[in-house]
């Protein structure tokens, strides 16, 4: 699995855990959504996430462009 699609799956999990939590424990876990939402926001326009790093450092994913290259 490649790194951009393990961080939009990561994303996806934790939009759903966020709304999860708003509806069925507090209103105030809206603001992970939103944090999540800026996050994806600032993502996609600065190219840095600090969940890729993390990831990246934990499970030893590589981006797609690095994936290809080892072909």
């Amino acid at each position: 699995m490649s790194l951009e699609r393990a961080l939009t799956a990561f994303a996806g999990i934790m939009i759903i855990l966020s709304v999860a939590l708003t509806v069925w424990v507090h209103p105030g876990f809206i603001w992970l959504t939103v944090f999540i939402g800026v996050n994806l926001f600032q993502q996609s326009f600065t190219g840095f996430c600090p969940a890729s790093i993390a990831m990246r450092k934990l499970f030893g994913l590589k981006t797609e462009r690095e994936l290809a290259k080892s072909v």
